[in-house]
């Protein structure tokens, strides 16, 4: 194989840029003083296998080709597998419901038996097959208020799909589509995700099919009431990888092609931040909808805040309390006839433990209690007015409302 002298110099920029690693294999050093023309004949001698740019593991060098990198290598893994769905539902007229105001209806007189009391409302978004016989998931509110919908394959195949459980508290929903053999993620761990590493996106953003943007993990653990969503129960992933309307329910791969999250554009002004849901949630929530078509979250009934000097004035300016701590987890309320309520926990109480686990922020309290049954009682142990005392809560079922 012959190099030219412009692709010698390509690969000599790759070999300074990567820090000294070998360009031609251990078998032979690159000298100063050797010109390229001698470079181009011991080259010239090397067998074709040995002539490969240096590329460090995980990164953006070539993997497999001049054009083929990690990224492209993870897409056409997982490609296959991520589908369309296009979703239609009904949804109220807002006319005609304005026309129930006895003011604006003689504007319309006659005419306001013409207007419609529904409207189609048709949305996009995106999934992923989890099982070949075609069990995918995708969010809750891709496919929310609709029995079926239109999923389409990168192949072009198109199917009906029924939509079997919706899971709104995180945001994860399930469909079936009939078919065989059909092409599957492969499922990857989410659990030490370090901010910095690769992430890739594959989905449907804005109705453009397959459509591919990578970035990094921005943070980990982010809490549903850091990123605007306090109805939601899920530490979500935050990345900087390209997250738009289409893109939600697709996956979030690592640099080997595994699945360790799903996207959610939940966020509308979310301004070159995406969220993801970790596929450990997603994944525990997707069986339970699978088996028994419902999840029954477990509940405590408690708001909590991360303490923090600031923090610890307003709320006990707000509550009318009297926290000294200036770290650690508060308990802000506590609601009426909830299982924290039986159990004896009140405002201002600072939560140390949690099944003898030692915790810091709410969103690893948050954790914990996720990762219970609903029914388990849960020990805390909690500094209250500088004293400690060990309470027992049995979690109840998380309301629908």
């Amino acid at each position: 194989m012959n190099l030219s002298l412009k692709q010698l110099a390509i690969y000599l920029s790759l070999l300074l840029v990567g820090g000294g690693a070998g360009l031609f294999g251990s078998r032979y050093l690159l000298t100063q003083n050797r010109s390229f023309r001698e470079l181009r004949n011991v080259t010239a001698a090397l067998p074709p296998e040995s002539i490969t740019p240096y590329a460090p593991s995980g990164s953006l060098g070539a993997t497999g080709g001049d054009n083929v990198n990690f990224i492209a290598t993870a897409v056409q893994k997982v490609g296959p597998a991520v589908v369309r769905i296009n979703a239609t539902r009904k949804v109220a007229n807002p006319i005609s419901d304005a026309l129930k105001n006895p003011l604006l209806r003689r504007f319309f007189g006659d005419e306001e038996q013409a207007i419609p009391q529904e409207r189609i409302e048709r949305g996009t978004g995106s999934g992923f097959i989890l099982s070949q016989n075609g069990e995918l998931l995708t969010n809750a509110h891709v496919v929310a208020d609709t029995d079926t919908v239109q999923v389409t394959l990168k192949d072009g195949r198109t199917f009906e799909g029924k939509v079997i459980g919706i899971d709104t508290i995180t945001d994860v929903a399930v469909v079936k589509i009939p078919g065989d053999k059909l092409p599957t993620v492969k499922l990857g761990n989410s659990q030490n995700l370090i901010p910095g590493q690769w992430a890739i996106a594959i989905g449907n953003p804005l109705g453009l099919d397959n459509t591919v943007t990578i970035g990094i993990i921005s943070a980990t653990d982010r809490t549903s009431a850091q990123v605007g969503v306090p109805d939601k129960r899920v530490s979500f992933i935050q990345t900087d990888a390209a997250i738009n309307p289409g893109n939600s329910g697709g996956p979030l791969l690592n640099a080997q092609g595994e699945v360790i999250g799903v996207n959610t554009a939940i966020r509308a002004d979310a301004q070159g931040l995406g969220f993801a849901i970790p596929i450990e949630t997603a994944a525990r929530v997707a069986k339970e909808l699978f088996t028994k078509g419902r999840v029954d979250h477990p509940f405590l009934g408690i708001e909590m805040a991360d303490l923090n000097p600031t923090k610890k004035q307003q709320i006990n300016l707000e509550h009318k309390l009297n926290i000294k701590q200036d770290s650690g987890v508060v308990i802000k309320g506590v609601l009426d006839n909830s299982p924290a309520k039986r159990a004896g926990l009140l405002p201002g109480d600072i939560i140390q433990k949690v099944n003898a686990k030692p915790v810091k922020t709410a969103a690893q309290v948050q954790k914990l209690v996720e990762s219970s049954t609903v029914g388990d009682i849960l020990v805390l142990e909690i500094n209250r007015s500088g004293k400690i005392q060990t309470l027992k809560v049995q979690s109840g079922v998380y309301p629908k409302k």
